[in-house]
């Protein structure tokens, strides 16, 4: 019997950030690869101010961009 591994930490949030704000995963990081070279708290506040995204929400998404960058 084999079972899928728990996704951990950021990319947790993405079933409930797609269901909630009606994109995919992929269309955030676009936007957020759209902003430029900003710092991780001006992208998440970027996502709540024009985009409406709640704060952990936001954070999520930002810190999975910034950590696949690094990879």
């Amino acid at each position: 019997m084999t079972t899928d591994p728990k996704v951990k930490g950021p990319a947790s949030y993405f079933p409930s950030i797609e269901k909630t704000y009606g994109q995919p995963i992929s269309y955030w990081l676009d936007v957020i690869k759209g902003l430029g070279p900003l710092k991780h708290m001006e992208l998440v506040n970027v996502l709540k101010t024009e985009h409406k995204v709640g704060h952990g929400h936001a954070n999520a998404i930002v810190a999975y961009f910034i950590a696949k960058k690094k990879q």
